[in-house]
């Protein structure tokens, strides 16, 4: 089988693949095929992760809204509506914040909201 010749696009390739494995153990630093495995999986767990990121942190969110809204009287679900029907438009990650760094806020919110249920 005839020799692949190095054009600079796989010299390219090469280089950036191997500068990626940096700090790998072993063989996966320095020799092309470990390295480009490594590299490949590393890369496939980071875009996955980058997905995952983002449900893990709307769960904190949501649990630490419930434990406020729990805290006032109310289920997660029931403050939501309430906030809704209310007319407040918060993001979850807002309101989570509110919850921890300003109760006296959170339960001003959730009034709002159980009032709203009732009306």
């Amino acid at each position: 089988m005839p020799r692949v010749k190095n054009t600079p696009v796989r010299i390219k390739r090469r280089k950036q693949v191997l500068k990626a494995a940096k700090g790998y153990f072993g063989a996966r630093s320095k020799l092309w095929r470990p390295a480009k495995e490594a590299v490949e999986r590393a890369w496939r767990y980071a875009y996955r992760d980058r997905k995952n990121k983002k449900r893990e942190f709307r769960r904190l969110w949501i649990i630490r809204i419930n434990a406020g809204a729990h805290l006032n009287g109310l289920n997660y679900s029931n403050f939501m509506s309430g906030l809704m029907k209310a007319g407040i438009e918060i993001d979850r990650k807002v309101l989570s914040d509110i919850a921890i760094q300003d109760p006296a806020a959170f339960t001003a919110l959730a009034d709002k909201a159980r009032a709203a249920l009732t009306a």
